[in-house]
């Protein structure tokens, strides 16, 4: 029998240790529960290890053939053009090997069903038709990521009797989480259930919870609580391995239909053909400084 191919596990990156640490420990717990099958991870910038060295590591233990999973739970810029880009150079720094791209995450009814529990964490009992929940995402200049965010929030309305669900962004996109939580008062909220479309912890999910503490210290009459992250729950866990399988067995294609890439959306024109170029780790040992000007100005604080 052929051995499997290989689950290579693509993340973001933080400059938060224990976010990175959190996506390090998920990689390990999802190699040991598929021994069949080598596992690695690696992150596009921000956090060791850098994914070229996990591809590396990879080839170093003879895999040739191995699919990608992007641990991201919308399609911005970074699973439709920084990730692609970097297994691009990885291909031409290994000749022989070949891989499969899989889908982001959300909004899968799994990940939903987390979320629903992280909810009901701390409301403690209370009514859900009292409740109305705001779920942040991280925010985007690319407005098909930001829209996936508010399918996502309508879906985890829907059957669940939330008083209503809304939908705010910690960075580079609008509504705010002030703008979002005031929006969710003049709707009539008087219990606000503050939910980070988050994997793990960072420091964007930190912030989440730093704003909304500031505003409901600001608006007493107002209960306002704020929700964990997803976490490596069994059911991430589960979602990962259907999008590899899916990644080597299934008909994968992107959304197109509203990507900047390809249409030119009112104030987006200019992306359009605009060429992607991965990210360029620090940490990566490749032969790739001539090529850092690609990196200028693309500044993240994760």
């Amino acid at each position: 029998m052929t051995n499997p191919p290989a689950l290579l596990i693509a993340g973001h990156g933080t400059r938060d240790e224990a976010g990175a640490e959190a996506f390090r420990a998920f990689v390990a717990a999802l190699g040991a529960r598929h021994p069949e099958l080598p596992v690695a991870g690696g992150f596009i910038e921000l956090s060791p290890p850098p994914l070229g060295e996990a591809v590396a590591g990879l080839v170093g233990q003879g895999v040739r053939r191995f699919a990608t999973v992007p641990l991201m739970l919308v399609s911005a810029g970074h699973a439709k053009g920084d990730i692609p880009a970097a297994l691009a150079r990885e291909k031409d720094r290994h000749p022989g090997i070949t891989y499969s791209y899989g889908r982001p995450l959300g909004p899968h009814p799994a990940l939903l069903r987390v979320l629903e529990r992280r909810v009901d964490e701390v409301l403690q009992g209370a009514d859900r038709a009292s409740v109305t929940v705001l779920l942040v995402g991280r925010g985007s200049t690319d407005p098909d990521a930001n829209a996936e965010v508010f399918k996502a929030a309508r879906l985890l309305w829907e059957g669940r009797r939330y008083a209503g669900v809304e939908t705010a962004f910690v960075s580079l996109a609008a509504p705010d989480v002030p703008a979002g939580l005031e929006r969710c008062r003049r709707l009539g909220a008087q219990r606000i259930v503050v939910l980070p479309y988050f994997l793990f912890t960072g420091i964007l999910p930190d912030r989440v919870r730093s704003q909304a503490q500031n505003w409901a210290a600001a608006h007493p009459g107002v209960d306002v609580r704020t929700a964990d992250v997803i976490g490596p729950e069994p059911e991430l866990a589960d979602l990962v391995m259907e999008r590899y399988r899916e990644a080597l067995a299934g008909d994968l294609r992107m959304n197109c239909d509203s990507c900047v890439y390809r249409i030119a959306l009112p104030g987006f024109e200019e992306k359009v053909g605009a060429p992607q170029q991965p990210h360029f780790h620090p940490d990566d040992d490749g032969h790739h400084h001539h090529d850092s000007h690609h990196h200028g100005g693309h500044a993240h604080a994760h």
